[in-house]
């Protein structure tokens, strides 16, 4: 396949084989990761490599998601304002500007950038990828587990490795629902102008329960509503306790 139809073709995979990556191709996937393009430059992120057995069954505790812990390869990328704190502190100066809000959604645009990044690299050199915000199911339990300091959140993880399962391509809704030119488009009825989606949705089966559909994408908008953990509606309060500065004034 050409770059253009790996990037299309792009999949979720949940089941990898045992293999490690080599040295080499982790190298380049964290080379990668590293050139992202980052706001002012600052690098407000990191990543932890989870390399010991034992702190990937807990993060797959964290996730509620078994197959976590098996994952070859598992990066958490994180906002991290604390190295540029230091620095600011080392010279004396104060750091209120540098553990904002501002600062704070730079970094976690950062993060999600160098992962995206990551990924695709990955996905291009024959490797299948998963992204897991179900990190944040309880950030503070994953913060004292990978022992991150003040300013600093995580974002989100990926893992990668070698495919052991060939899912469906799961459907996209519309382009001219989610792509404008030059003003927002407002629908009259999203019901309507997605029942062709939804009837996609239906034929699409999920790998982790392959006995049903997924169901149309208008009714997991009403599931999804109706689900709430509240570990993860605590997110700013949680990023407040590490340092983070939020004026809600």
């Amino acid at each position: 396949m050409t770059p253009i139809d790996v990037l299309l073709n792009h999949k979720t995979i949940r089941e990898f084989k045992p293999s490690r990556m080599s040295p080499a191709h982790l190298s380049i996937l964290i080379d990668v990761a590293k050139r992202t393009a980052t706001s002012l430059g600052l690098q407000s992120f990191s990543m932890i490599r989870v390399v010991n057995p034992e702190v990937k069954k807990q993060i797959a505790q964290i996730c509620q998601q078994e197959y976590v812990g098996r994952l070859p390869e598992l990066f958490i990328f994180l906002v991290d304002c604390y190295r540029n704190v230091k620095i600011a502190e080392e010279q004396g100066e104060s750091i209120d500007n540098l553990c904002d809000a501002d600062r704070f959604l730079q970094g976690w645009t950062d993060a999600t950038l160098a992962a995206q990044n990551m990924a695709g690299a990955a996905e291009l050199g024959g490797f299948g990828t998963v992204f897991l915000g179900s990190i944040l199911n309880d950030a503070p339990q994953l913060i004292e587990l990978l022992h991150m300091p003040k300013y600093t959140f995580p974002v989100l993880g990926l893992g990668i490795g070698v495919a052991d399962q060939h899912p469906q391509l799961k459907p996209r809704m519309p382009r001219d629902m989610n792509v404008f030119d030059d003003t927002y488009d407002v629908v009259e009825s999203y019901i309507e102008a997605l029942e062709e989606y939804d009837e996609e949705m239906e034929e699409y089966y999920d790998l982790r329960d392959s006995n049903h559909s997924v169901g149309k994408f208008t009714a997991q908008i009403v599931k999804h509503s109706q689900q709430v953990n509240m570990k993860r509606k605590e997110v700013l309060k949680q990023a407040k306790q590490q340092g983070f500065i939020f004026n809600m004034e």
